[in-house]
């Protein structure tokens, strides 16, 4: 509650991190990060980022936040409670205890305060929420990728599942298991939480168990577990396939970016499908059907 009060980041988010990175700080990683990323590092397909993780590594030692013997972490090199990588502790780390070192592994008020400034240098909007379950109406368009404001979205016929849209000036709408799943709309604040972890499924994760923290309901649209999502080689293949039938999609680079995303709506309205973009298992065997 005081790191939210002095630094405008919601409480709730910041527990929400620390219960994802390591379940609230109880499985902090035990290997050396020295070696971690003097390892990655060395073993070459990332190696210019893991040597620049040894690094920094090697200059907070020297700075003395902490020890050898105490820079313990992920497999990866992530460190702390709340899993900084050690150019990201350079950048954000805070001394929030006031005894003169940044302490993300054994003071918690140094580990809040470091979150928070993180999630605040990444433009965290102070009293706006991350965002809210929408329904969408039967015509939405699903190409959109634009920010819009919230009453925007209302004007397409966008609502929020309950009470009204947060009031938020810049804000998507996502669905991230498709047509089928529950939608959102987004704002500033789920792209803050994107920087510290830019995936989407990450960002939703902190948001949905930040609600659940703070007493809130949970997704109340089916989640459609029955669609079997794509492994990378289905990606590469169904982009493959896409190039092959005429829907230009670019190099099969296994990346769901925007060209293969535009390609794979295409295919769907041409089959009389709603043109989420969303892949699966049963998308990609009609396509190889074709």
């Amino acid at each position: 509650a005081q790191i939210e009060h002095s630094s405008g980041v919601d409480a709730n988010v910041i527990a929400a991190i620390w219960g994802l990175e390591t379940r609230f700080g109880t499985r902090l990683g035990d290997i050396p990060v020295i070696s971690a990323t003097s390892t990655l590092a060395w073993e070459g397909r990332r190696g210019r980022f893991f040597e620049a993780q040894l690094l920094a590594a090697l200059r907070i030692l020297q700075a003395g936040d902490t020890t050898t013997d105490r820079m313990l972490g992920s497999w990866a090199g992530a460190m702390g409670h709340t899993q900084f990588i050690p150019s990201s502790f350079e950048a954000y780390a805070v001394d929030g205890d006031g005894d003169g070192r940044r302490d993300i592994w054994g003071s918690i008020a140094d580990v809040m305060a470091s979150t928070a400034h993180y999630l605040a240098q990444a433009g965290w909007q102070p009293g706006q929420p991350w965002g809210a379950e929408v329904a969408l109406p039967d015509d939405f368009d699903y190409a959109q990728t634009e920010r819009r404001s919230s009453d925007a979205w209302a004007a397409q016929g966008v609502r929020a599942l309950k009470g009204e849209l947060p009031r938020l000036e810049s804000a998507a709408v996502i669905v991230p298991a498709g047509a089928k799943g529950p939608a959102f709309i987004v704002g500033p604040n789920f792209r803050a939480i994107l920087r510290y972890n830019n995936a989407t499924s990450y960002a939703l994760a902190v948001g949905t168990l930040s609600d659940a923290i703070a007493g809130r309901a949970g997704i109340q649209q089916r989640w459609p577990r029955e669609q079997v999502p794509l492994t990378h080689d289905d990606v590469r293949e169904l982009q493959r396939q896409l190039n092959a039938a005429g829907y230009s999609v670019g190099t099969a680079d296994v990346i769901m970016g925007p060209n293969t995303r535009r390609g794979l709506r295409a295919f769907q309205r041409d089959q009389g499908m709603i043109p989420d973009g969303f892949a699966t298992q049963t998308l990609l065997e009609r396509l190889t059907r074709q």
